[in-house]
C-alpha cells in the first residue's frame, strides 16, 4: 500500500541490509500488492550515496512524481529501493536542505551529521571513528600520522580479500581474476592523501570563497575517508544487487508474471540495478528497462574486452543483454565526483599517475571512468543521444544507449559538482522512454 506521504500511489518499499537480505514483511507486501492494485509498468528506483532512510524515502517521492502526469492511462506502480548507503553532509542535493556546515571553511573535520553516518554505516566502529574525527580537528604535521590516518580508514571500511565478495567491488574482471583494490588502499596514505587534496584544489570552481590556496593533505585526507567509505558503499551496492533486488524481482516474476519492471539506479544505486541483473534466475525476462543515473561505476563495467587490456572485461560484461529492452545511461561533463575525483579513486594498484595534472587527469579518466561521466564505452553498437534527442526518438528496444543529460544535471558546487542534480521530469520523461511506457 501506498506511504500516505508519498505524491504517487501504489507505492512500495525494499529495504535491504548490507548482506543483500530483504525485510520479508515489506517483499511479501510488494508481491502481493502488484497483483492485486493491477500494476502494468513497475519502476523500482534505487538511491545512491544517502544519510537515511527518510531522506532516501523523499529522493524516491520527488524523482517519482512527474509520472503519473507523464503518463496518465499507465497503470503504473513504484518501488523505493533502500540501502544502506551514507553521504557526507558537506555534499548538497539540489533542492535539497543542505546539512549544517561542516565547520570554518577550509578546515576538513567531521561534521555531526557524518559522524553520526559513520558510525549507523559501519556499527561497532565507534572508537575508529573517533580516532579518525581527532586526526581531522588536529592536523598534525608529521606523516607519519597521515600514515596512521590511512590505517584506520582501512580498517574502518574493511578492505575484502580475494574471493566471491570481491567481486561485488569489482569492475574488471581479467581470467577470471576480479582487480586488485585501489591505490588508495594499497599505497603510502601520505601520497595518495597530498595526490587528492591537488586534485580538489584543481576541481574547486573560479571564485570560490576558499579562493587561491596551497593544497592541504588533511583535505585530501578528508577526502581519503570520503572515497574509502564510498568504495565500500560500492561493494555493498554490487551485494545487495545481486543477492537482493535480482531475488526479488525474480521472486515477482512468478508471482505477477504480467508486470513489466524498469530499473531505475542514481550513483552507486545504478551499481545496485545492474548487478540486479547478474542475480536474475534464468529465463526471467521481466526486465523490460534499465535507467543509469551518474552511475557510480566503471564505463567499461559491461564490455566484453578492454580497449587497454584484451585480456580483461568488464564485471557485468553481457549482463544487458538480460533486459528486455534497452540498457540506458544519462551523463554528464558537469558531475565532478566522477570526471575528477572517481578516476583517481579507481585507479588499479600500482598505477601511480595523478588526475591532478590535466593531460593525465585526462588518461586517467579515459581508463578508470564512470558510466555517469561519459557512458557505457567499449560495447559494440551503443548508440548516443543528446537527452532532447532521445525524449524525441524512439529508443533502441535493446541494448545499451548512452544519452549525454548535461542540458538538466548541471548544478551542484565542488566537489560533487551536479552528481547529484537528477530531480528533474526530463529524466522521468526518459525512463517511460526507455520502458514503453504509456
Amino acid at each position: 500500500m501506498a506511504d500516505p506521504a508519498m505524491s504517487v500511489t501504489p507505492y512500495w518499499e525494499l529495504v535491504f541490509d548490507a548482506d543483500g537480505d530483504p525485510e520479508s514483511r515489506l517483499r511479501d507486501r510488494l508481491l502481493a500488492g502488484v497483483a492485486e492494485r493491477g500494476v502494468r509498468d513497475l519502476i523500482v528506483f534505487a538511491h545512491g550515496w544517502n544519510n537515511d532512510r527518510s531522506g532516501a524515502t523523499r529522493l524516491c517521492d520527488r524523482f517519482f512524481a512527474p509520472v503519473p502526469r507523464l503518463a496518465p492511462a499507465a497503470r503504473v506502480g513504484y518501488v523505493g529501493v533502500l540501502w544502506p548507503a551514507m553521504r557526507f553532509a558537506d555534499e548538497p542535493i539540489p533542492d535539497f536542505p543542505r546539512a549544517v556546515a561542516a565547520g570554518p571553511p577550509g578546515r576538513p573535520v567531521l561534521d555531526k551529521d557524518t559522524r553520526h553516518a559513520l558510525l549507523e554505516t559501519f556499527p561497532g566502529r565507534a572508537i575508529l571513528v573517533d580516532q579518525i574525527a581527532r586526526l581531522l580537528e588536529q592536523q598534525p604535521p608529521e606523516e607519519a600520522e597521515l600514515e596512521e590516518f590511512g590505517r584506520l580508514v582501512r580498517t574502518l571500511v574493511e578492505v575484502v580479500g580475494p574471493g566471491p565478495q570481491a567481486l561485488f567491488a569489482a569492475d574488471t574482471v581479467a581470467e577470471g581474476v576480479p582487480q586488485s583494490e585501489p591505490e588508495m588502499f594499497a599505497g603510502p596514505s601520505a601520497a595518495a592523501c597530498e595526490e587528492f587534496a591537488r586534485a580538489l584544489a584543481q576541481s574547486e570552481a573560479p571564485g570560490s570563497p576558499r579562493g587561491f590556496r596551497i593544497p592541504n593533505p588533511w583535505d585530501g585526507a578528508h577526502e581519503l575517508l570520503r572515497q574509502a567509505t564510498y568504495y565500500a558503499m560500492k561493494r555493498r551496492a554490487g551485494t545487495v544487487g545481486e543477492r537482493g533486488l535480482g531475488r526479488v524481482v525474480g521472486q515477482l516474476a512468478r508471482a505477477a508474471p504480467g508486470v513489466r519492471v524498469h530499473l531505475v539506479g542514481h550513483s552507486f544505486g545504478a551499481r545496485l540495478v545492474s548487478f540486479a541483473l547478474r542475480g536474475l534466475p534464468e529465463g526471467v525476462r521481466t526486465v523490460k528497462s534499465v535507467t543509469l543515473l551518474q552511475g557510480a561505476f566503471s564505463h567499461y563495467a559491461f564490455a566484453d574486452r578492454l580497449p587497454h587490456d584484451a585480456r580483461a572485461g568488464g564485471v557485468l560484461q553481457g549482463q544487458q543483454n538480460r533486459v528486455d529492452g534497452p540498457l540506458v545511461c544519462c551523463h554528464s561533463r558537469h558531475d565532478a565526483a566522477l570526471g575528477t575525483i572517481y578516476p583517481l579513486a579507481s585507479r588499479m594498484a600500482g598505477d601511480s599517475r595523478s588526475a591532478a595534472e590535466p593531460a593525465l587527469g585526462r588518461v586517467l579518466s579515459a581508463k578508470w571512468g564512470a558510466m555517469g561521466h561519459d557512458g557505457v564505452q567499449a560495447v559494440p553498437g551503443t548508440r548516443a543521444y543528446t537527452l532532447a534527442e532521445a525524449l524525441e526518438a524512439r529508443l533502441p528496444a535493446s541494448g545499451c544507449v548512452n544519452v549525454d543529460a548535461a542540458a538538466v544535471v548541471r548544478r551542484g558546487g565542488p566537489p560533487a559538482g551536479a552528481h547529484s542534480d537528477i530531480l528533474h521530469a526530463e529524466l522521468a520523461r526518459l525512463v517511460l522512454a526507455a520502458g514503453r511506457v504509456r
